[in-house]
């Protein structure tokens, strides 16, 4: 029997999820932040300050921002002196970020069209490898997380930001209400775009539960691991080091 992964509800051919996901992103790119204060009341500009604060980034570090196409977290831990790669697999998405850098007159990143499975940088070449709401979309979660662990120094850090379900009583109710009806339709009225909408949202619910996801982080070689929840595990960060 062939392998297949999941895109949304649906199970499909690596190659094809690979393709789809980068549809996705292609179709979403220009109205992305726009989507993500709409689709979050603005509470996503606080979980990243949050995230950002968790990496604790310093001056002078080479810091590997995947997934990281419109510059949100790069910038932030530009500000604090990290010397940032920003690295997506979407030529699109990129070219938003470098458009708010250049807006925004933040120079010095390294912007880099890259396949979280296999990343074109050496060995032991990162002192950090950050990567927020994108690690769901990759398809072959097992190896993106390799490929982190291989391209990070000894002593450096894995951070993960990514959506998962929550169990809080009520909220639950409430949250899979928002996600699964109205996620599409913001989508619709503010990117023209309801089934790109649809997919991020069933993608949630097959994304691995954070107890499964911090496993396979361990599997891939990390120590020290650790999940913070956010909103009863709506959103978490996942950290681990190479030691």
């Amino acid at each position: 029997m062939s392998e297949s992964v999941s895109f949304g509800y649906e199970d499909v051919a690596p190659e094809e999820k690979t393709e789809r996901v980068g549809a996705v992103f292609s179709n979403v790119a220009a109205k992305y932040d726009i989507m993500n204060d709409a689709m979050s009341g603005g509470m996503h500009r606080l979980w990243k300050d949050r995230f950002v604060r968790r990496v604790k980034p310093q001056p002078g570090e080479a810091i590997l921002d995947m997934a990281g196409g419109t510059g949100d977290i790069a910038f932030r831990m530009a500000e604090r002196g990290a010397e940032v790669t920003v690295a997506d697999i979407n030529q699109e998405m990129l070219d938003v970020g470098v458009e708010r850098a250049m807006e925004r007159g933040i120079a010095g990143l390294v912007w880099s069209r890259q396949n979280a499975e296999e990343l074109d940088y050496i060995d032991r070449q990162f002192h950090a490898y950050t990567i927020v709401f994108g690690i769901r979309n990759v398809t072959h979660i097992d190896k993106a997380l390799a490929e982190a662990h291989r391209v990070l120094k000894h002593g450096g850090r894995f951070y993960c930001m990514e959506f998962s379900t929550t169990d809080w009583p009520g909220f639950k109710e409430i949250y899979d209400l928002y996600s699964h009806q109205l996620m599409p339709k913001i989508g619709k009225a503010i990117a023209d775009d309801e089934d790109s909408y649809r997919y991020l949202a069933e993608s949630i619910r097959r994304f691995p539960k954070p107890p499964v996801f911090e496993q396979m982080i361990r599997d891939a070689g990390f120590e020290q691991t650790r999940v913070e929840q956010i909103l009863g595990g709506a959103v978490n960060i996942h950290s681990g080091w190479k030691i």
